[in-house]
């Protein structure tokens, strides 16, 4: 392999891998985690697979057949898993300078200057330290393209000793798309699978026979991309630094429906301190905030959906800002006599602090707005220490809420609490 090689490493089942690390016990058990309020399944165990547990099937629809098999369930437990995807990052990060942190559980590396042998011996040594350091197992996909290296992935899945998939060989790599179907393709998706499917393509290897004028007027230049790293050739670069997101949100569905006001808004404000946190952790300021609030459209209950949106009056990363705008903002789109599902926060026209035109009252400021950052800085850093929610502001209430995400089978936050540390048995 004399061009670089792209690496997709992913890491195996791992919700239930993380809640495996720190409870033995679970190995060879069927485990499924559920979503937000403990409402579907968003991950399982291979054992759970094998029993014809389906992604997305609504919990309470299975709780019977969960207790019969003897199928553990778990609550998401996203401080866990953050903090887990973390490790493994850092553990990837000595192996290649290149690196894309694609999602929770997947990275692409580059590694170059490496002949086939070398980089099999590699991915065993990512394979093994990922593992020893953190726990968690992954699986690894190695080819000249991002698009087929996702491919050698999904084939490395199947390989359950070795965890280890190289497509290299032309004849190895047509063999291989012709028996993958085009929904399956990262980049493609089922509508335009559908698409390809009404016009006589069935699978990648179909696609990668196709004009490049023809996939561009199909698929756009997204599609053609996609097509183009099929046959081998790099067309989508490595995101190490992603351009900056230009709005942020943070909303939950409730544990149960609400009714009051001031229910509503120690929610909105849990969420814009949350959406603050974000947003200083990212190094930007937000020019604007929207509240939208909203029933469960799938009850047969009045129905009632709306949003608003204020402007500030300059760029701000401030929780009590963001906070007050948010509160007015609610207060005017509130109406009593329905049952709400779901109220939160979207953070718009962001920036960094020094793409931001100043005003006047930004010069005569300058103490207070140093001031207002510190304050923020202390209060971050006492919550990253301490756990979240240490500090936070009284708008969002104290103790247990009806609006509180239902978590009933909740796992400790072993590696971000002290009060929650694993006890050694």
């Amino acid at each position: 392999m004399t061009a670089p090689c792209i690496a997709m490493v992913d890491c195996n089942n791992f919700y239930v891998s993380c809640e495996r690390v720190f409870n033995p016990a679970l190995e060879g058990r069927p485990v499924v985690v559920l979503s937000n309020n403990d409402g579907c399944v968003i991950a399982r165990s291979n054992e759970a697979k094998a029993l014809g547990i389906g992604m997305g099937e609504p919990a309470f629809r299975r709780a019977a057949f969960f207790k019969t098999h003897g199928v553990r369930v778990f609550s998401s437990n996203y401080a866990l898993y953050g903090d887990m995807s973390a490790r493994v990052q850092r553990v990837l990060e000595q192996f290649s300078p290149e690196m894309e942190n694609y999602s929770i559980d997947e990275s692409f590396l580059v590694l170059r200057h490496a002949d086939t042998r070398e980089l099999l011996c590699l991915a065993r040594k990512i394979r093994a330290t990922v593992g020893q350091w953190t726990g968690i197992p992954v699986c690894v996909g190695l080819a000249r393209t991002k698009t087929l290296a996702k491919v050698a992935n999904r084939l490395a899945k199947k390989h359950t000793q070795s965890g280890i998939r190289l497509l290299d060989d032309s004849r190895d790599i047509r063999h291989e798309l012709a028996r993958l179907d085009l929904e399956d393709v990262w980049g493609i998706g089922g509508r335009n699978a559908r698409k390809l499917r009404a016009l006589g393509l069935h699978t990648a290897l179909d696609l990668t026979r196709q004009p490049r004028d023809w996939v561009r007027r199909t698929l756009t230049v997204r599609g053609l991309h996609t097509m183009l790293e099929l046959r081998g050739i790099p067309a989508i670069d490595m995101e190490e630094n992603p351009p900056d997101a230009k709005s942020l949100t943070c909303s939950r569905s409730f544990g149960t429906r609400i009714t009051k006001q001031a229910h509503l808004e120690e929610a909105l404000c849990a969420y814009v301190q949350r959406a603050g946190e974000k947003l200083r952790q990212r190094g930007l300021e937000a020019g604007a905030v929207q509240v939208f609030l909203a029933t469960n459209r799938h009850m047969h209950d009045p129905q009632y959906a709306n949003s608003g949106c204020l402007p500030l009056s300059t760029p701000t990363d401030f929780t009590p800002d963001i906070q007050e705008a948010a509160l007015r903002i609610l207060r005017s789109i509130f109406r009593s006599g329905y049952k709400y599902q779901k109220v939160g926060v979207l953070l718009l026209d962001l920036v960094r602090p020094g793409q931001r035109q100043l005003t006047f009252q930004d010069m005569d400021d300058t103490e207070e707005t140093a001031h207002r950052r510190q304050l923020m800085h202390a209060m971050d850093d006492v919550n990253q220490r301490f756990g979240r929610n240490t500090l936070r502001f009284a708008g969002s209430g104290l103790g247990p809420k009806p609006w509180h995400m239902r978590r009933e089978a909740l796992s400790q936050r072993f590696t971000t609490s002290w009060a929650e540390l694993p006890v050694v048995r």
